[in-house]
């Protein structure tokens, strides 16, 4: 398997390039401001331009904002990150304690905040963050046996942080444990000695890892801001051959990738034409996609795994807008504009 690389780790240039597209649609449409300017501090993180991300996130919670946010807990949250990564750890401290004090009642700034302690060494607070998360957002242990999908991360980031401090498991921990449904059991993936393995000069080991890193990051991720687009697969024409090629009974979902493109426009604009909201495309590679199947427990030539899969690239904000303006390139990467291509009528 090669390895993969994903949109999210390109150049600078082109994630700066990314949240300057977003700034401007965020002009276009207000409404959507919350949503579409953080996509754009993130672009602007991975491309090492945190001050920039700091001033749109400092956009987003000015008093003159034209929208009110939805979640300013949250806003606070990725602020306080990205402002601890550049140095601003005083600033950053000061922010997460007010988000703590507020005790959101979502768990997207719980997270977000308890894993900047936790990758900045401070796991006492982490774990005492991620708990609080769990009584504010679920009260006593052992109350809800089924917690909600978005609240399980807590549990997650709350197990793997008592892992490290060496704690017993309690209530909580037994909860998180028959909650993941993973190949690999969670005391494994959180094992603080897994990180020796990462010197080992032996592939195998090295390969191991990798598909536990993978399988740890596969579970699904709650929407952090407005809720995820209706997002429909599309496969550039290199990662389809190679789809097909590994999984030939795939062939028949995907007879050609001229078809396929056609079949993606298609789709787009009778959901559009019904009333539906929200579309967009998510852009699959192969090694994302095993992946993916790994973490559910089945084989990537189960047709049935595609849509779970373009849902789940959504719900982690890798979907692009569709239709794009007729002066945009196009979403084919055909390298012509929208109105040049898919989006002629």
């Amino acid at each position: 398997m090669r390895p993969d690389t994903p949109a999210e780790h390109a150049d600078s240039a082109a994630h700066v390039a990314e949240a300057e597209r977003l700034e401007r649609t965020a002009g276009l449409y207000p409404q959507d401001a919350e949503h579409l300017l953080s996509q754009a501090a993130a672009h602007l993180e991975l491309a090492g331009e945190r001050a920039r991300a700091s001033a749109l996130y400092d956009r987003l919670l000015s008093s003159g904002a034209a929208v009110p946010l939805e979640n300013p807990a949250l806003v606070r949250a990725l602020k306080a990150a990205n402002l601890w990564e550049y140095g601003h750890e005083a600033e950053a401290r000061a922010i997460i304690d007010g988000v703590r004090a507020t005790a959101p009642r979502t768990p997207g700034p719980w997270v977000i905040v308890a894993e900047a302690l936790e990758a900045h060494d401070e796991l006492q607070e982490a774990h005492e963050t991620f708990t609080r998360a769990a009584t504010v957002l679920m009260g006593t242990a052992g109350e809800d046996p089924e917690p909600p999908q978005e609240v399980r991360p807590v549990l997650f980031g709350r197990h793997r942080v008592r892992r490290m401090l060496g704690e017993a498991h309690d209530a909580w921990d037994t909860l998180a444990d028959g909650l993941h449904t993973g190949p690999v059991p969670l005391d494994e993936l959180h094992d603080p000695k897994r990180v020796w393995s990462l010197g080992s000069d032996d592939p195998a080991e090295l390969r191991a890892e990798i598909s536990r890193l993978r399988a740890e990051l596969g579970g699904y991720r709650q929407q952090l801001s407005r809720p995820f687009p209706v997002a429909v697969l599309h496969w550039p024409a290199g990662e389809l051959a190679e789809l097909v090629a590994a999984y030939p009974s795939l062939a028949a979902e995907y007879p050609s990738h001229e078809e396929h493109l056609a079949t993606i426009e298609a789709a787009l604009r009778e959901l559009a034409a019904s009333g539906t909201p929200n579309l967009g495309i998510v852009t699959a590679t192969v090694p994302s996609y095993e992946a993916f199947a790994a973490s559910e427990g089945a084989g990537p030539a189960e047709v049935s795994l595609l849509p779970q899969y373009a849902t789940t690239l959504a719900s982690r904000g890798r979907a692009r807008p569709w239709p794009p303006a007729a002066t945009d390139p196009c979403w084919c990467a055909s390298g012509r504009t929208y109105g040049e291509c898919h989006g002629v009528r």
